[in-house]
């Protein structure tokens, strides 16, 4: 690759639409044009784990991504090197983890919970989306996508949403929206905000 990739980071509280936003994103740009580096699949091993004072594991900690590794894939991408990693099931048994092919692209994105607050990520990229939406429309988003795709009852979301998720997202997210370039309210749809991201990405092509 000739010329160095345009870097997009993409962060939001959980259940804020991510996921469904770079779908939309990616299916919009050119074949091959995108990458997605999902901080999702850099989860340390459940056994280690930092666990709260209940004794119940805290995924919602910068400390609970394996950084380095998700640091190095970046710059593996941005050499315009293939990367090679594993899914991460969220130890769900019932899911089998695949084996994911990053390959070098135009346009990487970085995608993840913490990519603000890792700031040899944050000082990196080129373009910083935020995506935002009312604390009760996330949790009622939360509590649908954990019980179908990765079967947690209620009382176990609601746990993690109170003592987990909330705190972590004040101190590890929020105050990072103020230093994006673009932020997008997902209240009810996020289709203006990505026509911007869609526009300014097609334009770097």
């Amino acid at each position: 690759m000739s010329k160095k990739p345009y870097l997009v980071g993409i962060s939001g509280g959980s259940a804020s639409g991510k996921t469904s936003f770079l779908k939309h994103l990616r299916a919009a740009l050119p074949e091959g044009s995108s990458c997605v580096v999902s901080q999702d699949n850099y989860y340390l091993p459940k056994e280690s784990q930092l666990k709260d004072e209940n004794g119940q594991i805290n995924f919602d900690l910068p400390t609970s991504i394996h950084r380095d590794a998700f640091y190095n894939d970046m710059k593996s991408l941005m050499k315009g090197e293939t990367v090679n990693i594993k899914e991460y099931t969220f130890n769900n048994a019932a899911h089998s983890a695949v084996d994911i092919v990053l390959s070098p692209a135009p346009i990487v994105i970085m995608e993840g919970l913490f990519i603000f607050h890792y700031e040899e990520i944050r000082d990196q990229l080129d373009l910083r989306v935020y995506i935002e939406a009312r604390d009760e429309i996330k949790l009622n988003r939360r509590l649908r996508r954990d019980k179908d795709e990765r079967g947690y009852p209620e009382d176990v979301v609601m746990y993690q949403w109170h003592n987990h998720v909330m705190p972590s997202y004040r101190q590890f997210l929020q105050p990072y929206r103020d230093m994006s370039d673009v932020i997008i309210t997902n209240n009810t749809s996020y289709d203006k905000g990505l026509e911007v991201v869609i526009d300014h990405l097609l334009k770097r092509l």
